[in-house]
């Protein structure tokens, strides 16, 4: 049988007040007391009932993942995918819900985060570029007892705070040694398109790739990153004028999480079949193309891996746990158009 609170109490060698207070984050608790009992859950095993504590609150366990609302296929997928883990919550008394806002509006998205309060959720997954305000904003949510992971991008200056993703300078180093591979020998530019180079994911997964190519292979060059804005008449305009101005281009690499727009608009500037192409998440658009060929590799993030992952570090914190952050790290999936 699973420990019971009054387990935790005897062996951590303290009143079960005092690990009511504790598990509950609650005023009046010594720094030694909340010590023990913290090594007494490592030392037992214990695991909080959630289904219990919500019913005796007569309150549910809610989670809020806040997302863009400009996207594509990804998108859908992380949406669908919070309505499938919703689902299954609801026998445990606790629930996740979705909220889409402009992420490239900082002041809006800190805004919405000013006006949460733990009686609206108690713990949020958001998915924001770096900005002051995001940040300011998220670091005030803690202070209201609201715990806080970042989803799939997050802030460079948060690193008090979880993340839930892949490694994404590992990412961006392995797009760079697929392309290195693929090319062989043939010197040339590889064109890199992001949506925003203020989301971190590109930036490390930026970093990454340059690591590997000024690295390991000196005979290609990468060109300044191109940023869509997920505007596809921009994205159309600013690839044709660098494929106009730079006719040895060999490698593509899509380091955001939507292939469709860059891919497309890149087949009307160039022939992508002489190119390497690398993009990211498997999309019903990415799939088709690693099959045509228009794209050769996709690097992946399981969707509803990121989403159970997210709820479940929320729970542990709240539970004023540690999680097991190896556990918690997503696997970068590298697929070809042979192992799909």
């Amino acid at each position: 049988m699973r420990p019971t609170t009054k387990d935790l109490a005897e062996a951590a060698g303290v009143s079960l007040a005092t690990v009511d207070r504790v598990l509950n984050n609650r005023p009046n608790a010594s720094k030694r007391s909340i010590q023990k009992v913290n090594e007494a859950i490592e030392r037992i095993g214990f695991v909080r009932n959630f289904a219990a504590v919500s019913l005796a609150r007569n309150k549910a366990y809610r989670v809020r993942f806040i997302l863009p609302t400009a996207g594509d296929l990804y998108l859908e997928e992380l949406l669908k995918q919070v309505g499938h883990v919703n689902e299954s919550l609801q026998q445990e008394l606790a629930s996740a819900d979705t909220v889409q806002l402009p992420m490239n509006n900082p002041h809006a998205v800190a805004n919405y985060l000013s006006t949460l309060d733990v009686t609206d959720v108690d713990g949020i997954a958001i998915m924001a570029p770096e900005s002051p305000q995001v940040r300011d904003a998220m670091t005030r949510l803690g202070e209201r007892n609201i715990k806080v992971v970042q989803f799939l991008s997050g802030q460079e200056s948060h690193d008090d705070l979880d993340f839930v993703g892949i490694d994404n300078f590992a990412a961006g180093a392995t797009a760079a040694r697929i392309i290195g591979r693929f090319v062989d020998k043939q010197p040339g530019k590889i064109m890199v398109i992001s949506e925003t180079m203020q989301s971190l994911d590109s930036i490390e997964r930026r970093l990454g790739f340059d690591q590997i190519i000024n690295t390991e292979f000196g005979h290609l060059s990468v060109l300044p990153s191109l940023e869509t804005y997920a505007d596809d008449a921009r994205a159309h305009r600013i690839i044709a004028r660098q494929v106009e101005r730079n006719d040895d281009i060999v490698g593509l690499y899509v380091m955001s999480s939507e292939a469709r727009a860059p891919v497309v608009q890149c087949a009307r500037s160039c022939d992508l079949a002489s190119l390497t192409v690398v993009a990211h998440e498997r999309t019903p658009f990415s799939e088709q193309a690693l099959k045509t060929g228009d794209i050769d590799a996709i690097i992946a993030q399981n969707p509803n891996s990121a989403v159970r992952k997210a709820v479940r570090m929320l729970r542990t914190r709240s539970e004023n746990r540690e999680p097991d952050l190896k556990q918690e790290n997503l696997r970068i999936e590298v697929l070809l158009k042979d192992n799909l």
